[in-house]
């Protein structure tokens, strides 16, 4: 979740360098071109709504151009981490806020942008307050939110469904008692691109919450001793363990990537029957997935409840925006064109237009009639009351946690995915790395 993230995004392989401008090329980082420099994830439809932005400010302002190259997500996880530590930044920082974020406030390699907001209050007025969330540390600024709200859903195949019988689940107990029937027809009950890692790591975020409700995750956040020991925690990570047992998951989940769509093709070819994705799933399984979306044959839903839990059915996890920060580094030049894109180039009416085109929703206040307008009304709605009903969101772990957290809780997922830990060990490692 991003979804990661939130990581957290999963996005389809694609060129090194965008094509999709002249502007784009063998821009690298820091000052050593006039212009300003942007680095962001490819993958259609997504990229090409980003180079959009980019190429209509670049022609608005001829005198302050963006050079923008483009990488796979987590090819980009690894090259800005280490582009921000050598000094050498793209002056636009995307990413997903959070804990990632507070690392680069602590290392002063980002500007604060609490008093830009103030003088430029009606930027800030335009966005989903609750976006702002991620990215603010200590009570400053240093991002401005873009693209769109992304809550995580449960997407299913209504023809799967449909063809071996059976209604989507309400309930936990549902999704157990669907599994050997969806196995019994030779059906994965779930696709799941494992080796990404933070595919899995959604499934706990949900079990989570609806076990123990948002407090468990909160404890870990602000690094109470053993927050991961809790027994709802340790509950969830049973449950999960017990899905992966009774053949939940599709076969060989742990060597299939998020970044090559896998997972979704699965999905829309009949071949699984049930995805947990994230919002932005729609538009790739719309782009990819011939009349799959448009002859209504894809169904989803927000995760259920279980037994006896005590979290909030209203709650969810995901991205609630992405982010965009400027480089410390940068030069007052690169600086003042990222802030007059923030105000000029950012969810603009036509990338607004786009973000809702490939069925997502932006996080621009006042777009209800824009979405209701839409060829995806009823997912854009959906989601749109997902993430504004929301009495939780909680933002993807991999990115809401410390990046050394973060790769310890992924790195320990997988190896609770493949049954090679126990729920206490995985328990016992996370306290390691989390407490405060």
């Amino acid at each position: 979740m991003a979804l990661s993230r939130r990581t957290l995004l999963t996005l389809a392989a694609g060129v090194p360098v965008s094509a999709a401008l002249a502007a784009c090329g063998s821009s690298g980082p820091g000052k050593s071109s006039g212009g300003a420099t942007y680095w962001y994830l490819n993958g259609q439809p997504q990229e090409g709504v980003r180079a959009g932005a980019v190429d209509a400010f670049n022609k608005a302002h001829p005198d302050q151009q963006i050079k923008d190259t483009t990488f796979q997500n987590d090819a980009y996880k690894t090259k800005i981490k280490t582009a921000i530590g050598a000094g050498q930044a793209p002056t636009l920082i995307w990413g997903w806020g959070g804990g990632t974020l507070r690392t680069y406030v602590e290392g002063e390699q980002v500007e604060d942008l609490t008093s830009w907001f103030d003088e430029n209050s009606e930027v800030k007025e335009r966005l989903f307050p609750s976006s702002f969330g991620a990215a603010t540390v200590d009570g400053r600024i240093y991002a401005m939110p873009c693209e769109t709200v992304q809550p995580i859903i449960l997407y299913y195949n209504k023809n799967v469904f449909e063809k071996v019988g059976v209604k989507p689940p309400e309930s936990w107990d549902d999704i157990m008692a669907l599994v050997p029937k969806f196995n019994a027809k030779g059906i994965a009950p779930f696709s799941l691109g494992g080796q990404s890692r933070w595919t899995n790591m959604m499934w706990l975020e949900f079990l989570f919450d609806r076990i123990g409700g948002s407090e468990v995750f909160q404890a870990i956040i602000e690094g109470e001793k053993d927050a991961w020991s809790h027994p709802d925690a340790i509950a969830a990570l049973t449950k999960l363990q017990q899905l992966v047992k009774a053949d939940g998951f599709v076969k060989g989940f742990s060597s299939i990537t998020a970044d090559s769509n896998a997972d979704q093709a699965l999905l829309y070819t009949g071949r699984a029957a049930m995805m947990l994705h994230g919002a932005w799933s729609y538009g790739i399984q719309q782009t990819d997935g011939g009349d799959f979306v448009s002859s209504g044959a894809l169904g989803y839903m927000t995760f259920p409840p279980v037994e006896g839990g005590k979290g909030d059915q209203s709650d969810t996890v995901g991205n609630p925006a992405q982010y965009l920060s400027i480089s410390a580094k940068a030069s007052a030049e690169q600086k003042k064109t990222a802030k007059d894109f923030f105000a000029t180039g950012v969810l603009q009416d036509a990338e607004v237009e786009k973000w809702v085109g490939n069925g997502s929703v932006p996080i621009r206040l006042g777009t209800e009639k824009l979405l209701a307008a839409s060829d995806n009304a009823d997912f854009l709605k959906f989601t749109y009351d997902i993430a504004s009903k929301a009495k939780v969101f909680v933002q993807s772990w991999d990115q809401a946690l410390s990046p050394t957290a973060a790769e310890t809780l992924l790195d320990n997922i997988v190896k609770l995915f493949q049954l090679s830990i126990s729920p206490q060990q995985f328990a016992r490692n996370l306290n390691a790395v989390t407490a405060a």
